[in-house]
């Protein structure tokens, strides 16, 4: 076994793999650029190199600092986590010259099925029923325009080098593809160091399964089961549940075994995954497959009590697998969501900044119930501009779907974060979805559910009950703490019974409140006459300054994130944010006769949405634009985004300009 091995990649994937490395005991090398100085996986490693510049194209990317790297330290083997070089076949050639073993499949696999492209011949050869589409050498725009013409639209346009969502675009007409294609070709260029793209039909409301394998270097190959990957955002995998609801026994054997039957015809050996798009009916074909660990690989950890880096580890050793195909068993049910710097609110458009507070819920096992967190940043830590948006990956494992999903959501809840936006509030309204628990997905699933975008719904039902009764909790035991610190009452403890009025955004909601500071707080909700109906008991160590109030209600564990603004706080609860506000019936009476502050009209103006790199303004100074004109190109994290015009209009000034560095809410350009 091996000593001491390297990790060619960053964030979350490289500490996952120095868990395992440490479990094992073996020593573990981080390699870091001048953005990850101060980041978490270098933290963890035994040793840390360094590089080069933020850019992953001039560090992370680069083969011979990689195989430097590795003859500086000492390191015998190299693990590529995903993205970066982990799919990249002169990879593993250049660490084989050098004497370094490549944790991950051999040369000729990555050739045969790492590229999109030569992966799809290699399939048609073995049989496998593949997607109708176009596998050659794509010159230009006008090129892919012409050959979607004959595909039929709609068409999907691929990096062959691609992963992760990243150079890939669904295209509805032929304008779509043209602009489309040059993006997706910018984006490969930028995340793979290679522009090659396909394009292939797109299945209608399809669903995205993946077959997990694992082989060695003795010919044995086995499925580990699948994951249903459907819940989607612009091509990016969302959240990702194993075993898929839609599987039966026998779908979920013919998959396994094509998946197996293409791996070994490439004499694969290492970690693997076959993706199928698949139809409501089951049937599939086969996409691509991934020559990597994949991200969500924690999923089918969980089911399968399998570790996947592990057994990378010991089959790149040399070791043969420990089971056959009939060991292999699922067990309960994992869910995993995937948080992300960005901004929900906002078009999901990336954030960048620092962590102020990042306070995870706890991890553990117990009864059966797991929750599970992979991560690379910490409280303090800083989100760069120049890498993937992902903060974390939650997951956790029941017995049944419906136990996971509960789990999720109740983790999702738990998991605090502050000074930068994120994805939670969106992840935490999807565990809620009846359409997500009942199991009923596609890939449109987000488009079709959210298609005005995401935003807070307002609460009501048992979550306007909860938040009412927590936010008059918070607030009494506030006051308390104000009596404490002031020696109002002596410092004694205060008994009380009492009617506010507590205000959710636009909803009012009468209660009584009545308990102690030592005890459970009993909160009653008032209809309009003042008659009492529900009555809910809260039980809790909630102290004044903790970021999430967790407790009981109802003997049912809760919890909501506590936010302070100017004369309340904000409460985030299953998707749901809301600032309350706990009057008095006096001060409510009062409240109600403030003005409303009008918003700024800034229609006049083309705003950055997000902190980026200006990568082109498409019109300058005096220009007429029409609705749904290009303006201008921002790239964050990776992602081109392209900024058009919201109606017809005349170009008055440009303020920014290709190169520049913007901040979110910059004005790019103004109106007249």
């Amino acid at each position: 076994m091996f000593k001491k091995i390297l990790i060619a990649n960053r964030g979350e994937i490289a500490c996952r793999v120095m868990k395992t490395a440490r479990k094992m005991g073996i020593k573990t090398v981080a390699v870091y650029s001048d953005a990850d100085r101060d980041a978490m996986h270098v933290e963890m490693a035994d040793e840390a190199i360094h590089i080069g510049p933020p850019p992953a194209a001039q560090s992370y990317l680069v083969i011979e600092k990689i195989v430097a790297a590795c003859k500086e330290s000492g390191a015998e083997a190299v693990h590529p986590g995903y993205g970066f070089l982990s799919e990249r076949e002169a990879f593993p050639v250049a660490l084989q010259k050098a004497g370094i073993v490549f944790i991950g499949p051999n040369p000729k696999a990555i050739a045969a099925m790492g590229d999109k492209i030569e992966s799809k011949k290699a399939a048609a050869l073995a049989k496998v029923s593949t997607v109708p589409g176009y596998l050659g050498e794509i010159s230009d725009a006008a090129h892919a325009v012409k050959i979607a013409d004959e595909i039929g639209y709609p068409v999907m346009i691929k990096a062959s080098a691609g992963g992760g969502g990243k150079g890939m675009r669904i295209a509805w007409s032929r304008d779509e593809v043209a602009d489309g294609f040059s993006s997706s070709r910018n984006e490969a260029k930028a995340s793979f160091g290679d522009d090659r793209m396909f394009i292939e039909k797109f299945i209608v409301n399809p669903r995205h399964i993946e077959i997990q394998l694992i082989g060695d270097k003795h010919g044995n190959i086995v499925y580990l089961g699948e994951r249903e990957c459907s819940i989607q955002r612009r091509n990016q995998k969302v959240i990702e549940e194993a075993p898929s609801p839609l599987l039966d026994e026998k779908t979920r054997k013919a998959m396994g075994e094509q998946a197996v039957a293409l791996a070994k015809a490439v004499g694969y050996d290492s970690a693997g995954t076959v993706e199928f798009v698949a139809g409501q009916d089951r049937s599939f074909f086969f996409l691509e497959m991934n020559t990597r660990l994949q991200v969500e690989h924690p999923v089918t950890e969980m089911i399968t009590g399998v570790d996947l880096v592990e057994q990378m580890i010991r089959v790149a050793a040399g070791e043969k697998l420990p089971w056959k195909q009939s060991d292999i068993k699922l067990k309960g049910w994992a869910v995993e969501s995937r948080i992300y710097a960005e901004d929900p609110y906002r078009s999901f458009l990336p954030s960048i900044g620092r962590l102020v507070k990042y306070r995870p819920p706890v991890e553990g096992s117990a009864d059966g119930f797991t929750v599970r967190n992979d991560t690379g940043v910490f409280e303090g830590g800083e989100i760069s501009m120049f890498y993937d948006p992902m903060i974390a990956k939650l997951v956790t494992h029941g017995p049944t779907r419906e136990a996971a999903i509960d789990l999720q959501s109740e983790a999702l809840d738990a998991f605090y974060i502050d000074g930068i936006q994120h994805n939670i509030p969106f992840l935490a309204a999807l565990m809620q979805h009846p359409r997500w628990r009942s199991g009923k997905l596609s890939t449109g699933f987000i488009a079709e559910e959210f298609p005005d975008g995401f935003a807070s719904r307002s609460p009501a039902g048992e979550e306007l009950m909860v938040l009412s009764a927590v936010a008059a909790t918070i607030d009494h035991l506030n006051n308390a703490r104000r009596r404490e610190i002031t020696q109002q009452m002596h410092g004694k403890p205060v008994r009380f019974a009492a009617r506010r009025i507590v205000e959710l955004g636009q909803v009012r909601q009468n209660v009584h409140v009545e308990g102690g500071i030592a005890g459970p707080v009993k909160v009653t909700m008032l209809d309009e006459s003042g008659a009492g109906s529900d009555v809910l008991e809260l039980a809790s160590k909630w102290y004044p300054g903790d970021p999430v109030w967790s407790g009981l209600v109802r003997d049912i564990d809760v919890s909501v994130q506590v936010r302070p603004i100017l004369n309340g706080y904000n409460l985030a609860y299953r998707g749901i944010s809301t600032p309350a506000r706990v009057y008095t019936e006096r001060e409510a009476a009062l409240a109600a006769l403030m003005p409303v502050k009008a918003a700024a009209d800034m229609s006049k103006y083309l705003l950055c949405p997000m902190p980026g790199l200006v990568k082109a303004v498409n019109v300058a100074e005096g220009a007429e634009v029409k609705a749904g004109d290009a303006l201008a190109i921002v790239e964050a994290m990776k992602m081109e985004n392209i900024l058009r015009a919201e109606r017809d209009g005349k170009v008055k000034k440009v303020n920014a300009k290709a190169g520049d560095s913007l901040a979110v809410d910059a004005v790019i350009l103004e109106f007249a």
